[in-house]
């Protein structure tokens, strides 16, 4: 008896630890949850109702509100994150994600547009390259706009022609993806 207590344990013991998450793994959630919570306090009420969320959740997070003292605070935030806890956060998240423009598609749009927009500032050659890729492209307003864009850079001065090129993009990119 005494020597079954004392034993090693077997590589099968060790099997029931790999489900777990460690407690670094679980201390992160439960940060990530808290964050969640944070942004849940910032939002405007109109958009807290839109994410139906549970009636305590929602009191919490309106008490958090009110509250300006730190200590005080901050213990509201890790009530909210132990609240959070108990509901999936995935479509909170992604619905944040949406208000705050972190749609992955609209930043992949948006990094497109730029490097375009930054091509034919730079380059006589991606003119044609555009005009080949988006037929529909007004490439005699877009040459005036880059002509503009230049000469603005060249001057030091604002670049009002570069945004407005960019606006041109953004309408004829956005318009071939449909």
């Amino acid at each position: 008896m005494h020597d079954e207590l004392n034993s090693p344990l077997d590589e099968d013991d060790y099997d029931d630890f790999d489900d777990q998450p460690s407690k670094t793994q679980r201390k992160q959630a439960m940060h990530d949850l808290q964050a969640i919570g944070e942004q849940l306090v910032e939002l405007n009420n109109d958009r807290l109702r839109q994410l139906d969320l549970p009636e305590s959740l929602l009191d919490a997070v309106t008490e958090a509100r009110r509250i300006n003292a730190r200590g005080a605070r901050r213990r509201q935030m890790q009530y909210i994150g132990k609240l959070m806890r108990n509901i999936d956060p995935a479509p909170i998240q992604a619905k944040l994600d949406e208000w705050n423009g972190l749609n992955k598609e609209q930043i992949a749009r948006f990094h497109l547009i730029e490097r375009w927009r930054d091509r034919l500032i730079a380059d006589d050659q991606a003119i044609s390259e555009l005009a080949r890729e988006y037929a529909d492209a007004d490439i005699q307003k877009i040459r005036a706009v880059i002509r503009n864009a230049r000469k603005e850079a060249a001057a030091d001065k604002p670049p009002k022609n570069s945004h407005i090129l960019f606006r041109e993009l953004r309408g004829i990119i956005e318009n071939a993806s449909r």
